[in-house]
């Protein structure tokens, strides 16, 4: 680590907290929404915005350096007529899913509801002029499914967004920003989220980052903003999305593109897995977030699956990404893969639901999670017919198939159990419940 991350973790960790060292105290009411969060394990990720009418997805504002006076002009032409917020919220519940976390600002810094603190929004910038936040929180009500906000630190639009080390070339002027109107405004607008749209299951920040190069660290000043939101709504939680230890009143630790442990992203390569707090891996169906015309690149079932139970079996819910289309449609493929998430999920969901990560260390092979006195292994990736299972406690009553509750035969050896297969497993996930 180069003295300055050295220097820049030090103040983070002095400034918020980190996670040794919290001074937060959760409520009654947020430890009962953390553990009801930790239960439901699948959450759907939607990225949507006017960003998706140039089907280049979400970044496309700064990867394009769209300036920042030409690029609201997509609002006028926003007018996603095949959206339906029941049929969105159908097709999720059919994966097994049990929550959404949907776009309400990105960094684009248009809004998909109608804020008061903004006329940049749908209602009120489009030809649309329909607030798809209320129909989606209607839907989810309807269908009890939870509904978390996204909601993005950063702007790449505003003048008053203090400039950070991404959307500078957007043309913005530099005398003009002004951190506490954009503070009152950011303010505004969460409350108005947690007031006008029902029960708000967790309010998911990103772009701290965005000042993580500053010569001086920039204080966004967290701490009284969590302190909103949860006197708001005593049990939303605050997650969020910045790639450093977690902050004194977040309620959850969030992985980007990264099962926790892994860092294949690089994203949490400093970013120590907290021992208290629920953990959620965001990942997409295919390669981006927002919709991209050109990426059909799509990750079969098999990796689907893989994804939602090797998070599991780290203790995490898995957030999946779905990016619509700018007519409001939910691309068909990641329909059909969400339909197949959910026919797995129908069979195998008691190994998942409501678990949490086993004492069997994630291997090669796969993963465990446990519930109560029942152990399950799932082995995802195994070539021989034979697998030794390193147990502290050794004393299993009985091993048996999940899906046919046929006995799996095992012998008791030094560190563990050896479970005997008749064949190699070929399985999505070959689950095997031990009970002690």
């Amino acid at each position: 680590m180069n003295m300055k991350k050295i220097m820049m973790t030090m103040f983070f960790a002095i400034a918020f907290g980190s996670i040794n060292a919290q001074n937060y105290v959760p409520t009654e009411a947020i430890k009962q929404a953390q553990t009801e969060f930790q239960d439901k394990k699948f959450g759907i990720f939607i990225h949507w915005g006017i960003y998706s009418m140039l089907g280049q997805g979400e970044w496309v504002m700064q990867n394009r350096n769209i300036n920042y006076l030409e690029y609201p002009k997509l609002a006028a032409g926003f007018y996603p007529s095949l959206f339906n917020a029941d049929e969105w919220v159908e097709a999720i519940k059919a994966s097994g899913a049990k929550y959404i976390t949907v776009t309400s600002r990105h960094h684009d810094g248009f809004s998909m509801w109608n804020s008061a603190a903004s006329d940049y929004n749908i209602v009120k910038a489009t030809p649309f002029k329909r607030d798809v936040l209320k129909e989606l929180s209607d839907a989810c009500e309807r269908q009890g499914i939870g509904l978390h906000f996204y909601y993005s630190h950063l702007d790449w639009g505003r003048t008053d967004y203090p400039l950070g080390r991404t959307g500078l070339g957007t043309g913005r002027p530099k005398n003009q920003q002004d951190w506490k109107h954009y503070q009152r405004f950011m303010n505004d607008q969460l409350t108005e989220l947690l007031t006008n749209y029902g029960k708000v299951g967790a309010i998911w920040f990103d772009g701290f980052w965005d000042h993580d190069s500053d010569p001086t660290p920039f204080d966004w000043e967290l701490r009284p903003q969590y302190d909103l939101i949860h006197s708001l709504q005593p049990s939303c939680l605050v997650a969020n999305n910045h790639h450093v230890p977690p902050f004194d009143g977040e309620d959850v630790q969030i992985f980007e593109r990264d099962l926790p442990g892994e860092n294949k992203a690089g994203y949490s390569g400093e970013n120590g897995i907290s021992k208290t707090l629920p953990l959620e891996s965001c990942e997409t169906m295919n390669r981006t977030w927002g919709y991209n015309i050109t990426d059909r690149d799509y990750k079969s079932t098999r990796q689907l699956v893989h994804l939602l139970v090797g998070a599991a079996g780290r203790n995490a819910n898995l957030l999946l990404n779905v990016g619509p289309e700018p007519n409001g449609k939910l691309p068909e493929e990641a329909v059909s893969r969400l339909k197949e998430m959910g026919k797995w999920l129908e069979q195998y969901g008691e190994t998942i639901y409501g678990t949490r990560g086993g004492e069997v260390e994630p291997h090669t092979w796969g993963v465990s999670t446990r519930k109560g006195n029942r152990l399950f292994i799932h082995v995802l990736s195994l070539a021989d017919n034979g697998l030794f299972v390193p147990l502290k406690n050794n004393k299993v009553k009985r091993a048996i198939e999940f899906k046919s509750g046929k006995a799996v035969k095992f012998t008791r050896v030094d560190g563990g159990i050896a479970l005997q297969f008749a064949a190699a497993p070929t399985d999505i996930d070959y689950v095997i419940e031990l009970n002690y």
